[in-house]
């Protein structure tokens, strides 16, 4: 157990080098931010102090180390555009961002997991065909476009829930906010959240009722319809924890996906996370933010691949006598 927990401890370390070089390097050519900070009248003495007070004109692997020595510590640099240590700028948008993404993530799970057993169970029901129909809206239709018609329908023309912002926050400390501790910041989470999770919400719907088909004509269920067992034994108790398994994994890496690519979702609804300073700061050319955003969703993704890994040695009891 210990020697898989470092192994993948290790992978974890050499993705997240790969992912550090590879987003210093590419960000270099997404423009010039030194054109976006000063006017069209600076001379080219000022843009060139400019560049030498930002290291920009120092070559690749000395900016690189750079980042690499600070980012080991916790600290990614200045923003160009704010001037402002990225670590204290990731702070204080990370809780809107998780905030966000969990609320959806558990949506999706607690919505599309059942919605999945009963579209395999009772596959000719009312219930199972609404199920598939939702969920093939949910994989249709972009997400930008959903959150439009979303503001459009329930921010708009019924006037029900805000559409833009976060609302209100209470301070937990430590720089920390939440907003799911008042009305007013549930309000303002609800379009986002929604629009957030129908996507994954869909693909969960559709994964669990195909595994939960697949494992319904397994011999073993044979068996246990004719040991006399009990429906809701067979369907919950072997069945849906022999589905797991798959599900697991696309549930955690969806879970990964919801944070990474929440940005079109904050866009949209002026979420103040981490997605929209991403998009800020590409729009500016902000390589420490944009760079240190990355490494930060590479953190993510490794650290939740990691928690599927150990999950599946309690769900399924053959991967422990594998390792």
């Amino acid at each position: 157990m210990i020697m898989f927990i470092l192994r993948r401890c290790l992978q974890a370390a050499l993705v997240l080098a790969a992912v550090s070089f590879v987003s210093f390097a590419v960000f270099r050519y997404v423009g010039d931010p030194v054109s976006q900070m000063v006017g069209v009248d600076a001379t080219a003495e000022q843009r060139e102090q400019i560049r030498h007070d930002l290291g920009l004109d120092q070559p690749f692997y000395a900016q690189f180390g750079r980042f690499v020595a600070g980012a080991v510590q916790g600290n990614f640099g200045l923003s160009l555009k704010q001037g402002r240590p990225v670590g204290e700028l990731m702070r204080e948008r990370v809780p809107a961002t998780l905030e966000l993404s969990f609320v959806s993530g558990a949506l999706a799970v607690l919505v599309g997991v059942p919605l999945g057993v009963v579209s395999a169970i009772w596959r000719r029901s009312w219930l199972a065909r609404a199920a598939m129909a939702l969920s093939l809206l949910g994989i249709s239709l972009p997400t930008f476009f959903i959150g439009v018609v979303l503001i459009l329908v329930f921010g708009v023309e019924a006037g029900w829930l805000p559409s833009f912002g976060r609302g209100e926050t209470v301070a937990l400390g430590n720089g920390w906010s939440t907003g799911l501790l008042t009305l007013d910041g549930w309000r303002h989470l609800l379009l986002p959240a929604i629009t957030l999770a129908l996507f994954q919400l869909a693909l969960i719907i559709r994964l669990v009722r195909g595994e939960m088909l697949e494992v319904l004509r397994s011999d073993f269920i044979h068996f246990a319809r004719a040991r006399g067992l009990s429906s809701f034994s067979i369907y919950f108790r072997h069945a849906l924890r022999n589905a797991l398994v798959p599900v697991v994994t696309i549930i955690g890496l969806q879970l990964g996906s919801i944070i990474a690519f929440a940005l079109v979702t904050e866009t949209v609804f002026q979420w103040p996370g981490m997605g929209l300073l991403f998009a800020q700061a590409v729009a500016f050319a902000d390589v420490p933010v944009m760079a240190a955003y990355l490494c930060l969703i590479a953190l993510v993704f490794v650290t939740i691949n990691l928690a599927v890994d150990l999950l599946y040695l309690l769900i399924d009891p053959r991967v422990r006598s594998k390792i």
